[in-house]
């Protein structure tokens, strides 16, 4: 880590800190931030001409203490008037992305690619893009505290950037915010900072997401991520030695992939994790006996988030191992059979509607049934509301602004739009890199500031078995049927 200071214009920066392990991007990322001049524009004069974004700083020999000088400025530049043939390069950057046909890489500012792949998973979904656009600093409601309203605006700001932005974008405040807000991802060893677990970040992230973008005087922002990711979950406990029983229900942003010698495929894996023991106080026992707690899915989300359970404390070593083994999963999910019979009866009408029309595309007739049924389907829109289509709530009034324009019905069938993987032998190390599907259908891999475009079926064999990269959480989306 070197400390230079930066003259501009007639200002002097002292003690601005260069981190040598990072592209001089990064610096001038830092330096945009003091001065409003975007990276592109700034001219950094060192030994030899001008400072590149690619650069390494060992061969630019900047020095401790050295003086530099910054030219550009922080005023629009005005544009010629075009002439000729328009080269893509010479385009708008927003246009430039478009014709990419993908948004911008994240730079790894130090065993961050755990927030990265997280970051770019979540940015591909657009109703969540959407409700963050809405979100100002007007917007912040007086029980939510200032950290998780400036980790919400980050969010929103580094979405905006990427969606802009052709060249990798340095998350600098969405990362400082993330650590101030939740001060784990900030842990230091021997001065650098800890890789740490990707599913942790989405899961702090989304809940931050979750408190914010849940207006109580707006129609538009209520309860957000809860319709978009929020699942819920009716559960029978059982006790076998005492006989008593009860249920519950609980709301969860994603469903365990379990992993074990029996579990060669996701299936098995949900129908493991939907299952548990636990130890707890019997009254009719007058002591502590082992539950059977059976969970049914009673309620779906538009963004269906599943997560292998590959690592897990190792007492005799006192760190985390991982679970190297192969569980495959599909590019198409049903989860109609790990649902409640309650929410199967309200997924039968768009199901059926859905087979007809996918029997159509393939010449077929529609079954004769679907006509009696339609009135039904319809009321059951209504009767569905929000993504969660559960008992007592479904009756609520459907959420603008998270569903689309017409309304449309789940029908329990998911299609897979990102996975989030891991490669490595340890939570604490290893790397992690996000695979999305644009809405183009192509499939782009983003490992830090390399977008990578792949191949459909080369995505599915991210399941795990070796060294290679191997799913750690999958994000599928709904379905479903436009009435």
């Amino acid at each position: 880590m070197l400390t230079v200071s930066v003259k501009w214009q007639k200002e002097v920066f002292k003690a601005v800190e260069i981190d040598t392990s990072q592209p001089p991007y990064v610096f001038k990322c830092q330096l945009f931030d003091l001065t409003g001049v975007p990276p592109e524009r700034q001219k950094i004069m060192v030994k030899g001409g001008l400072l590149k974004d690619d650069a390494d700083w060992s061969t630019v020999g900047v020095k401790q203490g050295q003086k530099l000088m910054m030219v550009g400025t922080a005023d629009e530049i005005v544009k010629a008037p075009e002439k000729g043939p328009v080269f893509m390069e010479d385009l708008p950057e927003e246009e430039q992305v478009v014709s990419l046909g993908h948004s911008a890489g994240l730079f790894n500012l130090g065993n961050t690619c755990y927030m990265n792949s997280t970051v770019q998973c979540l940015h591909s979904v657009p109703e969540l893009k959407s409700a963050l656009v809405k979100y100002s600093h007007s917007g912040r409601s007086n029980d939510l505290d200032q950290t998780s309203h400036m980790l919400t605006v980050a969010t929103r700001d580094l979405f905006s950037e990427l969606d802009k932005s052709v060249k990798p974008v340095a998350p600098m405040q969405f990362w400082m915010v993330l650590r101030k807000k939740y001060p784990q991802f900030g842990q230091l060893h021997n001065g650098v900072f800890m890789q740490q677990d990707a599913e942790e970040c989405w899961t702090q992230l989304l809940y931050t997401l979750s408190q914010s973008l849940r207006s109580p005087g707006s129609s538009e922002n209520l309860d957000t991520v809860k319709d978009l990711f929020g699942i819920e979950l009716a559960s029978r406990i059982h006790c076998q030695e005492s006989g008593e029983e009860s249920s519950e229900t609980e709301s969860v942003y994603s469903l365990k992939c379990h992993i074990s010698q029996e579990v060669n495929h996701l299936h098995e894996g949900l129908k493991h994790g939907l299952k548990s023991e636990l130890e707890k106080a019997s009254p009719a026992l007058g002591r502590s006996a082992i539950y059977l707690k059976e969970s049914r899915i009673n309620g779906l989300p538009r963004y269906l988030t599943i997560q292998f359970v590959r690592f897990f404390w190792k007492r005799e070593s006192n760190q985390k191992a991982k679970i190297l083994r192969k569980v495959d999963y599909p590019l198409e999910l049903d989860v109609y059979d790990l649902c409640s019979d309650e929410l199967r009866k309200q997924l039968e009408g768009p199901r059926q509607i859905l087979r007809d029309e996918e029997g159509k595309k393939l010449g077929l007739k529609a079954n004769e049934k679907s006509s009696g049924t339609k009135d039904d389907d319809v009321k059951m829109t209504d009767a569905e509301g929000s993504s969660n289509a559960s008992g007592e709530s479904s009756a609520t009034t459907p959420q603008e602004g998270v569903l689309s324009d017409k309304e449309s019905c789940l029908t329990g069938i998911y299609d897979l739009v990102a996975v989030l993987t891991h490669k490595g032998r340890s939570a604490d190390s290893g790397h992690y890199v996000a695979w999305v599907k644009q809405e183009s259908g192509k499939w782009i891999e983003f490992d830090d500031d390399n977008p990578i475009p792949q191949r459909e079926e080369d995505i599915v064999k991210l399941s795990g078995g070796g060294d290679w990269h191997m799913a750690y959480i999958c994000m599928y989306k709904a379905r479903s049927i436009a009435m």
